[in-house]
């Protein structure tokens, strides 16, 4: 464990960390008071729960009325009177809502949109998660009020001194970091200002499990150096696997990232969709073989049936009904439903093939050798799952462990600790970054000469080829925080007044080439992750005009684009010269311009 030095601030300040999963959520904190050193707590009483889910963990549930007003959430949303109200007065209850912001174009053949319970009609999942970090901070201070010696006048205390850090799956990109820090305003968390959005850290779900594992006495031996590990976090919808390597050449030691980190849309949600797929494939016939009955029968098995599950030699069964209820035919009697363990474990193997496929993928890109493999989140917790894992693993000689018997708060106190104490130096890129472009007509390249017919001239007599793409940072390359990549680029305009701004788009390729050149080969590999733009009128008025083709007067702007990882989001901005000296555009949506590698 960590020996923290003492906290430097002048003032007290509040770190809260919320940790929304698909299923179940929960709250980590820490009270920095200066001169002591920083404790971390869990919040460990939500209203209606009795420890849902383990410890310190509600379930992610929302009802909402027929005007769109939130009614109930987490623990409450559970209780007999409120399921009875809600059927009387036809709330709707949103869950599994968190997969809809997955990003669309993550690998996930096995599940669409219609696999996923839907959205009310009056809500998006923006929207809900708004309302679900709204309850979440409720939450907080009722129990720091509640939990400590004049709790009213510690909360006061605090003011507006309240940082937050908010954990999302490794597969969520610059887009899906957007929505998460929107919907922290619409909560009122922070105010939509510079410094406002400076009290938000994001972290990945990866890297908080890290985080939590350095924290945990079981896993202190594997953190060493020349050793790699894997931390694999099993939670409710994803699978999120990152790999690292610990040095002690920096003070105090750090970690860095030594492959992409993966994430795998097979979390503990599917191996229950996929059992009510075969519950009414099976029941097909049976008297218990409608929706109410499968609907009680998945609910349960998702409740007891999956925790339970250890032995594929064992049967399994389902409790839905009362004494009465047979159906021998299909082994039902005394209101259970008998299962082969054969059949429920062929539930589990797609989501432990997938983590196995990850596990792989990253032991083979990986630049350093792992040695060492820890298992956390709730999913974590199924002892099916991790005797598969360890059937894989001990073979190949990797030490495989769960860190503590409560790894689905691993998430919540790992992003505390990751604001903490910062332990990642170096980050891999998961995917090649670079924008779309026009490249000078090359007559002796010969897929210029195939794309002759789209070439477009400039207005310096200059012939150029479209769809280009120009890397920037290739995938596979270790980034540390404040190391930047930079490319120049060059705009013409025939109007002085065009060079005002500056603006492109910053694309990423996902898919398998080491040096992608055109962005229409492969138009599916390559999105928009966002457009940077500045302001460069005062330096537009002293461009001098130029002399083009049949004697055309233009005028260039030359500009370099520069990302950088900062923390655990992708920055991208525009640097330029003005009177000597460089600027600087933050990120933005604007308008396109033909832009040129130099």
């Amino acid at each position: 464990m960590t020996e923290r030095e003492p906290y430097a601030g002048t003032t007290r300040k509040l770190v809260l960390a919320f940790d929304v999963g698909t299923t179940y959520s929960g709250i980590s904190y820490s009270i920095l008071d200066p001169g002591e050193s920083p404790v971390i707590n869990d919040v460990t009483r939500f209203p209606a729960t009795d420890r849902v889910g383990g410890n310190s963990k509600i379930p992610t549930i929302v009802y909402y009325d027929g005007e769109g007003n939130p009614r109930s959430f987490g623990g409450e949303a559970l209780q007999e009177a409120i399921i009875e109200r809600a059927d009387e007065e036809e709330w709707v209850k949103a869950e599994w809502w968190k997969l809809h912001l997955r990003p669309k174009d993550m690998p996930s053949v096995h599940v669409d949109d219609l696999d996923i319970p839907a959205l009310p009609p009056f809500k998006n999942a923006i929207d809900i998660l708004t309302d679900f970090l709204t309850y979440l901070f409720q939450c907080a201070r009722t129990y720091i009020e509640e939990s400590h010696a004049n709790g009213p006048d510690v909360w006061t205390s605090f003011g507006d001194n309240i940082d937050f850090v908010l954990s999302h799956p490794n597969g969520w990109e610059g887009p899906q970091q957007a929505q998460i820090r929107r919907a922290a305003v619409q909560a009122g968390l922070v105010p939509d200002t510079p410094e406002g959005q400076a009290r938000i850290r994001l972290v990945t779900e990866g890297e908080a499990s890290l985080h939590y594992c350095l924290e945990s006495r079981n896993t202190a031996d594997g953190f060493r150096d020349d050793v790699g590990v894997m931390v694999i976090d099993a939670g409710g919808g994803t699978i999120d696997i990152t790999s690292y390597y610990m040095t002690s050449s920096e003070s105090p030691p750090t970690l860095h990232e030594i492959a992409p980190a993966e994430c795998r849309l097979q979390g503990s949600v599917f191996v229950t969709l996929r059992a009510g797929e075969y519950l009414h494939e099976k029941l097909q016939g049976s008297r218990f073989g409608t929706e109410e009955d499968i609907s009680l029968m998945k609910d349960e098995f998702d409740r007891t049936t999956k925790l339970r599950f250890s032995n594929p030699n064992d049967p399994s069964f389902i409790r839905f009904g009362t004494v009465r209820d047979r159906d021998p035919d299909y082994n039902i009697r005394s209101g259970q439903l008998k299962l082969p363990g054969n059949e429920v474990a062929a539930l589990f193997a797609p989501s432990a093939e997938a983590i196995i496929a990850a596990m792989e993928e990253q032991r083979r890109v990986a630049t350093q050798p792992i040695s060492h493999v820890f298992l956390v989140g709730g999913f974590g917790a199924s002892d099916w799952l991790f005797s598969r894992l360890k059937e894989y693993l001990d073979p190949l000689g990797l030490q495989f462990c769960r860190p503590d018997g409560h790894t689905n708060k691993a998430v919540a106190r790992g992003a505390v600790t990751f604001y903490l104490d910062h332990r990642v130096s170096a980050r891999v890129a998961k995917f090649t970054y670079g924008t779309r472009c026009a490249v000078g007509f090359d007559r002796n390249d010969e897929e210029h000469l195939r794309r002759a017919g789209s070439a477009i001239p400039r207005p310096s007599g200059r012939t150029v080829i479209p769809n280009a793409f120009s890397a920037i940072l290739h995938k596979g390359i270790a980034v540390s925080e404040t190391k930047e990549f930079r490319k120049d680029f060059i705009v013409e305009c025939a109007e002085r007044n065009t060079c005002d701004t500056i603006a492109t788009e910053i694309v990423c390729y996902r898919g398998n080439s080491q040096n992608p050149r055109w962005a229409d080969s492969e138009p599916a590999m390559f999105s928009n992750l966002c457009t940077v733009h500045a302001d460069t009128s005062r330096v537009s008025r002293t461009l001098s005009p130029r002399r083009g083709f049949a004697g055309m007067q233009f005028y260039r702007q030359q500009f370099s684009i520069v990302l950088k990882f900062g923390l655990t989001e992708l920055e991208a901005q525009i640097s330029w010269v003005e009177d000597g000296e460089e600027q600087r555009g933050p990120a933005a949506v604007v308008f396109d311009h033909v832009v040129e590698a130099v």
